[in-house]
């Protein structure tokens, strides 16, 4: 069977389960139409803009009418070696000729709805019904209104009080300021305008796609809560889905929008409102939330939003996440705080090396947006913020322990050691690296040197004087509980009476309402407040301990003391962790004495300090190789289950799972530096890639424009690989990419320039293939993850298919792992999983 026949088949039974007739039957007459024929005149040609007057007439593969009987949609079919895109400017001109305004560009595996109307092709996973189409036809999005939609300073204030211009207190110069803090008055800042403006540029330009890059610290919400208004305003959305990867994110957006909008739009979490969630314009959800089930597949359509909004969108659409920020149609805007390409290549044995993964995050992340040649549609950097005054850089204060400085050197920190299971064993030399800290090194002398010196030089409240609200990075949870301990117990010493084991708190999973603790510890109210004085609003507890729970999106602005307790090994960590401090803050508004307030005046947040108990900020500014390839060290033998690095013992010494250090530890180095307006240098890098040499390069862009991918993969060939200065070449560029799969160089072509989104892995792959097997035959929700199990290993592991394939259940059942969810399936739905794959999905596609 050729591919563009086996197209075919695939795209006639999807047009089938989506309620398209090829035949009359009793639910109506055929709405389907092949091979029209159609004839493409002048005037088409021209209302076109391009000159086809050699082009007289051509075949539309598929032509879906409307219940009228009147042209509706146009779906062009390739073959299934072709990306189906590759027929998009032949499907528009069929579409014009036919009055459509719907395009679906398909190549049975992959699939694009374009509503000409409202800018570019969408991926979509399952064909619409007709009823959704005809719902989503009476929907007309008028750009034009978006771009001439008039947004200033107070866009937004004009929502949350529409009169303000009248208040006495506003004419009144002297009470302005007032009036607007205790209203929560909102106004844009100039950068925050120039991003809205930047959306309705691109809007006027035909763009449905933006990424916005603005630093921590910026008010990404409430430019959103700008966007949003502008859309919903312009009647280019009817409603809005805001999507978060964290829970305290979710609450922290819904509060955020009400308090700018509820005036004039309802938002709701979806979670919270599962039953009533369309009365809202706006929806809030964690993408976790979505995709549980396919629940965004069951419960909602394609068109339910029309703008979606991805919030830390280098994390809400990363992995299989993607495939709920897809399925949706309509304009797409990510959030970011994280620059993208902080490496231009990565080893080939770097799975552990968390830029590897970083680095196809952050490009995937750009390319979903429209942003392939790496631009976003509006920047605002931390150096940007700090320059123009609302954002502040560190001071950092570089503390290393006796211990530390040696497990920061080249040499290590050495120690003799022997097996204690074999008492006559030999004596050997130990090395542990800054990466064995707490995982097989421990020392809690070296423990208790941090916190002393930590409480000893954090900066202190302006008005109450008492530690300032801090938050520590720890290594572990195990490690969290030990720093949590330390720090009661030396706070108790320091303030006598003052806290009762409440100064410190962990703030982990392991912790039973750990998120509901970091509310309350930015509403000023963990473990009560004012324990200093009563007038003044400030946590009781004055410091957070924790892992990874309040690194990214976390809004604390009145935060004094950030610690790292721990290496950090990933640039865009050390970003976001270090934006937890970058907020300005006034902290007199914490007072609620209003006499004692006038008399304090305005107490501002100018600085905050960054302790580095592992010189981080000087491995990111001195050492973090940017540019080549990173070698990590070399895998031990595993040991008593885990998983530890190399050292001496390589030669055939003793090897130990943990060492506990008793030796006496001390305060080595101790020393501050402040940031100034040049930043750091992980704030400055950017990298150009092999994506820019083809973008760059005339002929390439000259073969893809004319859909020669073939001639174009031979000219990279021959042109471009193995030439100096670069030397690229196809197995470097697989390593750099980081796939567990061979990618072609035409995919990666094809990624380049857009015709394909990204490189998915394996398992995205998988559940790509399963999420259509899911919407053709939707299996129970109670099998759905023994379904999708299944289904995975039938595909990846031969042993289990050749025992499925020739009926050895009993065998599975008894010795492989597959047993289990292949006991739970019932017998049909196992038997159409088996026949689906057999028939769609290729083996070799996962090599």
């Amino acid at each position: 069977m050729t591919k563009e026949a086996h197209a075919r088949i695939k795209i006639n039974q999807l047009l089938t389960e989506a309620g398209w007739r090829f035949f009359d039957d009793a639910n109506g007459k055929a709405n389907i139409v092949l091979e029209n024929n159609v004839k493409i005149t002048s005037s088409q040609v021209d209302a076109f803009g391009e000159n086809f007057e050699t082009v007289k007439n051509g075949f539309i593969d598929f032509l879906l009418l409307d219940k009228k009987g009147f042209p509706f949609i146009v779906l062009e079919a390739k073959s299934e070696d072709r990306p189906a895109l590759v027929g998009k400017e032949q499907a528009r001109r069929y579409a014009l000729a036919q009055h459509c305004r719907y395009i679906i560009l398909s190549n049975g595996n992959s699939h694009y709805l374009w509503d000409t109307q409202r800018g570019n092709p969408q991926a979509i996973t399952t064909f619409p019904s007709p009823d959704s189409f005809e719902s989503f036809s009476k929907f007309i999005p008028n750009p034009k209104s978006l771009v001439g939609e008039v947004v200033e300073q107070d866009y937004i204030v004009l929502t949350q009080r529409p009169d303000y211009k009248k208040d006495p207190s506003w004419l009144n110069e002297i009470t302005r300021e007032p009036f607007i803090r205790a209203n929560g008055l909102r106004m844009l800042r100039e950068y925050q305008l120039k991003a809205v403006h930047a959306i309705q540029q691109a809007v006027k330009q035909g763009k449905d796609r933006f990424l916005f890059e603005m630093a921590t610290g910026t008010g990404k919400t409430l430019v959103s809560a700008a966007v949003i208004k502008l859309f919903l305003r312009s009647g280019n959305a009817r409603r809005v889905l805001f999507l978060v990867d964290r829970l305290e994110l979710e609450n922290q957006a819904k509060k955020a929008f009400a308090s700018y909008l509820k005036n004039d739009y309802q938002t709701v979490v979806y979670k919270e409102n599962k039953d009533d969630w369309r009365k809202a314009e706006i929806v809030v959800s964690t993408v976790q939330t979505f995709m549980a089930g396919n629940r965004y597949k069951r419960l909602f359509a394609p068109d339910d939003f029309d703008l979606v909004i991805s919030d830390e969108a280098h994390r809400s659409i990363g992995g299989n996440s993607r495939a709920v920020f897809e399925y949706f149609i309509g304009y797409k805007l990510g959030l970011t705080a994280t620059p993208r390409d902080y490496l231009k290549n990565t080893g080939p044995k770097n799975q552990n090396d968390p830029r590897d993964w970083e680095r196809r995050v952050l490009l995937d992340t750009y390319k979903t947006f429209g942003c392939e040649n790496g631009i976003p549609t509006y920047r605002y950097s931390l150096l940007d913020g700090v320059r123009q005054g609302f954002l502040i850089n560190p001071l950092v204060v570089d503390a290393r322990t006796d211990i530390t400085a040696q497990i920061l050197s080249d040499e290590g920190y050495a120690v003799v050691v022997t097996d204690e299971e074999k008492p006559d064993s030999e004596e050997v030399e130990e090395t542990f690296i800054k990466k064995d800290f707490e995982k097989t090194f421990f020392s809690d002398n070296t423990n208790q040197v941090f916190c002393e010196t930590f409480l000893l030089y954090a900066m202190r409240d302006p008005i109450s004087d008492e530690i300032g609200k801090s938050i520590v990075f720890c290594v572990s949870q195990s490690h969290a509980t030990k720093i949590t301990q330390m720090l009661n117990v030396i706070a108790d010493r320091m303030f006598p009476g003052k806290y009762q084991s409440n100064f410190a708190m962990q703030v982990t999973s392991w912790i039973p309402e750990a998120q509901q603790y970091t509310s309350n510890f930015a509403n000023n109210n963990l473990s009560g407040s004012s324990n200093f004085i009563e007038s003044y609003r400030t946590s009781r507890t004055r410091v957070c301990v924790t892992v990874g729970m309040m690194t990214t999106g976390y809004d604390c602005p009145d935060i004094l003391n950030l610690a790292l307790m721990r290496p950090i090994f990933s640039p865009t960590d050390f970003i976001q962790i270090k934006g937890r401090g970058t907020r300005k803050h006034d902290y007199t508004g914490e007072i609620t004495d209003p006499a004692w307030k006038k008399r304090v005046g305005s107490k501002q947040k100018e600085q905050f300090k960054l302790f580095d108990f592992f010189a981080n900020c000087e491995y990111f500014e001195e050492d973090f190789n940017y540019d080549e390839v990173l070698k990590l060290p070399a895998p031990r033998p595993k040991g008593k289950g885990e998983e530890t690095t190399a050292g001496p013992g390589e030669d055939g010494g003793a090897y130990i799972d943990s060492f506990e250090s008793q030796r006496h530890d001390f305060l080595k180095i101790n020393e501050e530096k402040a940031i100034g307006q040049e930043g750091m240098k992980v704030d400055r890098m950017y990298f150009q890639r092999f994506e820019d040499v083809i973008w760059g390069d005339t002929v390439s862009r000259e073969k893809i424009q004319a859909g020669e991918l073939e001639s174009l993969v031979r000219h990279i060939e021959t042109n471009i690989f193995d030439k100096p200065k670069e030397f690229f070449n196809l197995e470097k560029l697989r390593q750099a990419i980081n796939i567990d799969r061979r990618v072609s160089l035409r995919e990666m072509v094809e990624v380049i320039f857009g015709l394909r989104p990204v490189f998915k892995t394996k398992d995205e792959m998988l559940d790509e293939e399963f999420d259509k097997f899911d919407s053709r035959y939707l299996p129970d929700e109670r099998q759905f993850n023994s379904a999708r199990n299944f289904f995975k290993t039938y595909i990846l592991d031969p042993e289990f298919r050749l025992n499925v394939d020739d009926g050895n259940f009993a065998y599975i059942m008894g010795s492989h792992a597959g047993g289990e969810f292949l006991r739970s399936l019932t017998v049909d739905l196992r038997n159409k999983i088996i026949e689906y794959i057999k028939d769609y999905v290729p083996f070799n596609q996962f090599t």
